[in-house]
């Protein structure tokens, strides 16, 4: 059996590189239940973690026995502590039973070699201000601490707690030593950055640092974000979306492109841009979006979706329930060529962008697989409605005018064609004569992924 992951170990590749995973939201929404995360935590141990896959998030809802597909419920009857703190819906997850929550769930999954994520919401129940709860270790209560005002516009289970109150951190702190209890690993906090919460980030992020237990958090939803938030979240979260919920759909994709353009330069191991979750296999089972389906993306479009997001380096986490996904599918996440650039290249960017073709590049690191030059990679991507064949000018991608050595197409596996540039043909689309031509074809919404490496 694996080791499961030690939370106090040094930096190792899993912090150096953007976290990867799964969440249940795309599948369940509101609704998953204990079965349905061990079906795919144990699919994810035996098929994924070999490449790098070591997440499994409980989103939203956790507590509410009342949830349903397609929404959220008025006044739900949220599961409590006597603190006003919200506990897992023993009916969904029977293990929390007897005040256990979610320790014995998430041993389970550590058991496993994996990490353990939960979903929370900013803030107090409604309920528990309703009942006034004590809070631990205060004399404090919830009704002291609550702000009314700053309550989400879309759940309706919490209230923000106002800050300037002395003492209002102790209702955090007496969560995060809860989570800490249970072995949390992850956390997705919601209703952060939309609008943002400064306040309730930095407030939540110290809750973390005096648990005792390290924990990555990931802050949600990202609608509108601005780079001038950068230097305020990466002092404070592990990743932070850059866009609202992303579903199975085309312009979803296309829509961050232009994100990423903005947010990939500036994201490593002090903070990742986040892309949403990856829509992909299996989804809409009990979710917030559509019926059950195999998501709606064509296979072009899978390749780009995990290609941007890859080369990108936003966290990875798969949406689709993985026992229920195709193997085409599947195979997707277990490319091991294309997730190493993920995992180990830098300085990503868009170098060019004009009609249907997007070029990305990005350096990997020296020293990988028995190579002493570090590998160059390409992403190239076809955002029409037509095949696009084109020859890419390897200076224009980062290469010397005249390279050696193979390029590589990752997802394929096949060597791309390589040849010196005379054509005129060639030049009069832009490519310089004496240089050395990349000749790619690119199905319409595709991408292409390359990689060239120097041997000594």
């Amino acid at each position: 059996m694996t080791a499961p992951p030690d939370p106090t170990a040094p930096p190792s590749v899993a912090t150096l590189r953007p976290p990867m995973g799964w969440n249940s939201w795309d599948s369940y929404g509101t609704t998953v239940t204990e079965a349905e995360v061990l079906a795919n935590a144990r699919f994810m141990a035996e098929h994924l973690a070999p490449y790098g896959w070591d997440t499994v998030v409980v989103d939203i809802d956790w507590s509410d026995p009342s949830a349903r597909s397609h929404g959220y419920n008025l006044d739900a009857p949220l599961e409590l502590d006597q603190y006003g703190r919200l506990l897992p819906d023993p009916g969904r997850f029977p293990s929390s039973v007897e005040g256990a929550g979610f320790g014995p769930l998430a041993a389970q999954v550590h058991a496993l070699g994996l990490r353990f994520g939960i979903h929370a919401m900013r803030g107090v129940p409604r309920r528990a201000v309703a009942a006034n709860s004590p809070i631990v270790g205060s004399d404090l209560h919830a009704l002291d601490i609550a702000d009314p005002t700053n309550a989400c516009e879309w759940n309706p289970d919490m209230v923000g707690i106002d800050h300037t109150v002395p003492g209002a951190h102790a209702y955090y702190d007496s969560v995060l030593e809860l989570y800490a209890s249970w072995g949390v690993d992850f956390l997705k906090v919601d209703d952060m950055l939309w609008p943002y919460q400064t306040a309730e980030i930095e407030a939540f992020a110290a809750a973390i640092e005096r648990c005792g237990r390290p924990m990555q958090l990931s802050l949600s939803p990202g609608r509108d974000l601005s780079l001038t938030r950068l230097p305020h979240l990466r002092q404070h979260a592990t990743m932070w979306r850059i866009c609202d919920d992303l579903w199975d759909r085309w312009k979803d994709v296309e829509a961050n492109f232009a994100r990423f353009a903005r947010w990939a330069p500036h994201s490593g191991p002090d903070g990742w841009a986040d892309g949403d979750m990856l829509p992909l296999g299996r989804i809409g089972i009990r979710a917030e979006r559509g019926e059950a389906r195999d998501d709606l993306l064509t296979p072009d479009e899978r390749r780009t979706l995990i290609t941007l997001w890859v080369i990108a380096r936003s966290p990875l986490m798969v949406g689709g329930d993985l026992p229920g996904s195709d193997p085409e599918t599947i195979a997707l996440l277990q490319n091991a060529d294309v997730l190493a650039v993920h995992r180990d290249s830098h300085g990503a960017r868009e170098v060019f962008r004009e009609g249907p073709l997007v070029l990305w590049t990005a350096t990997g690191s020296s020293g990988v697989d028995g190579a002493d030059a570090a590998p160059h990679f390409v992403a190239a991507f076809n955002v029409g409605e037509e095949p696009l064949a084109i020859a890419l000018d390897a200076a224009d991608v980062g290469l010397p005018s005249r390279f050696e050595g193979e390029v590589q197409e990752l997802w394929s596996g096949t060597t791309a064609t390589t040849r010196p540039i005379t054509e005129q043909s060639d030049a009069a689309r832009g490519v310089s004569p004496g240089s050395t031509a990349i000749d790619v074809v690119i199905a319409p919404h595709g991408a292409v992924l390359l990689r060239h490496q120097e041997r000594g």
